[in-house]
């Protein structure tokens, strides 16, 4: 089927107390990977892109690759665009087909911010799709953004919803104590925040730095309002740990294909596992649904 916009589908995730997994995609193969995943599950996903991956590939050949996937695929597929500061390259990828796209100006004061953000606000709307923007600085590494702990500020739920009522935001990305990249310790998630950046803003939340929590702060999260759980650096190691895994144990095997089927394997694998951790079985079918009889 056509690729979808985020709006609609995580008001539904939201409305309906779970979360759609959305991933980083590496390559061509990890894309089916994540979609095939959904597939066998009969839920929605989201496939990000990160600025550096379109940079590395291009706009074009991204696209062709999710299209492809997603068309010949039962399940609601979004093409989102991840932390993002070039307006450029924003629109670029809001105008050759992503269905949603994020601003990332977290590092500017709340004015500046703001400003910035509803000028992607006018792009999302000039090419029909959703958006996403970020308010507080999560801390960890993230494309080519860094932030130290103690540089990190925990997204306050009255300015958060000055912010949101100012954006119509199909995902809302705020600090709550969640990290990029692997925890070096227990993560302190910050619940009664989440509940009430949620209550204020009545806007799904998306809930970056996904890989390492734990189940229980998953359920915890969706419970309280989080409609979009980010996994990124789970997949890199993935994808590096399978490709070498199937090297050791089969040294004198150097059929692409096969190691490339390894890396499918382990990756799809991951890939539901989430997905069914955040609750999205069975939600592809019932989205669709709720679409239609809103038709």
């Amino acid at each position: 089927m056509p690729l979808v916009n985020m709006k609609p589908l995580l008001r539904h995730a939201m409305d309906n107390h779970y979360a759609v997994a959305a991933f980083n995609l590496v390559d061509y193969n990890t894309t089916k990977a994540m979609v095939k995943a959904a597939e066998g599950l009969n839920a929605p996903v989201i496939c990000q892109t990160s600025s550096k991956t379109i940079k590395y590939y291009s706009h074009k050949e991204i696209v062709s690759w999710v299209r492809t996937v997603a068309e010949d695929s039962p399940v609601p597929v979004v093409l989102h665009l991840d932390h993002c500061h070039d307006l450029a390259m924003i629109e670029e990828c809001a105008r050759t087909g992503w269905t949603s796209i994020m601003i990332d100006a977290s590092e500017l004061p709340f004015e500046e911010n703001l400003a910035q953000s509803l000028k992607v606000r006018e792009i999302a709307e000039k090419y029909g799709v959703g958006m996403e923007a970020e308010l507080g600085q999560i801390m960890g590494v993230e494309d080519d953004m860094v932030v130290d702990e103690a540089d990190s500020v925990l997204t306050d739920p009255e300015d958060a919803k000055r912010f949101c009522d100012a954006l119509d935001l199909s995902a809302f990305a705020c600090a709550v104590g969640t990290a990029h990249g692997f925890y070096h310790g227990e993560p302190n998630v910050d619940f009664d925040r989440i509940a009430a950046i949620n209550a204020a803003t009545k806007t799904p939340m998306a809930l970056h730095g996904g890989t390492g929590l734990s189940d229980e702060t998953f359920a915890k999260a969706i419970a309280r309002g989080a409609a979009k759980i980010n996994i990124s650096t789970n997949l890199k190691h993935v994808w590096v740990k399978s490709f070498v895994d199937y090297h050791l144990a089969n040294p004198k095997d150097f059929e692409p294909l096969r190691v490339g089927d390894a890396q499918y394997q382990a990756c799809k694998a991951m890939f539901a596992g989430f997905i069914e951790k955040f609750g999205g079985k069975d939600q592809g079918a019932a989205f669709l649904s709720s679409q239609m009889q809103a038709a």
